[in-house]
């Protein structure tokens, strides 16, 4: 692997540094665009809207959450009248949690918020500098999801 051991510490120093500020900037927007919504309770209901409906162990297997931490999250997602629960089709004892109305319309206009002030901070790069980097964040998350063993 190209460089030193100290350019590639100092780098990975960076890296760390800044997805911190990343995800910091990252909850305090999601903060400002719905307020009663916390990043954690957000990004559920939006993988369960991907998902076209999922069970709460699903989720908590899939961010590795505690399933108590699911449970409080999706309990404030259905006081609030975003997620409701479904009997699955084929096993009734099963529920399967999807997005209400008010669940799918937060969402709609939480994304189009995020999608300009994303198109707002990055008007200035270049559109190979855009594709760099969406694959470069592509290969690091993907990474993330091997098993460590």
């Amino acid at each position: 692997m190209p460089g030193s051991p100290g350019e590639r510490e100092e780098s990975l120093d960076v890296i760390q540094r800044e997805l911190t500020a990343f995800a910091r900037r990252a909850r305090a927007a999601a903060a400002r665009l719905h307020p009663e919504l916390p990043l954690v309770s957000y990004t559920l209901l939006a993988h369960i809207e991907d998902q076209q409906g999922c069970r709460a162990t699903d989720l908590a297997a899939h961010y590795m959450l505690d399933k108590s931490t699911v449970s409080r999250q999706i309990g404030a997602l259905e006081k609030l009248g975003l997620v409701e629960r479904h009997p699955d089709p084929d096993d009734h004892r099963i529920q399967v949690l999807h997005p209400t109305e008010a669940g799918t319309q937060a969402l709609a206009a939480t994304q189009a918020s995020r999608r300009a002030a994303y198109q707002e901070r990055l008007a200035d790069w270049t559109a190979e500098d855009l594709t760099r980097f969406a694959a470069y964040l592509l290969r690091y998350n993907a990474t993330g999801d091997t098993p460590q063993t």
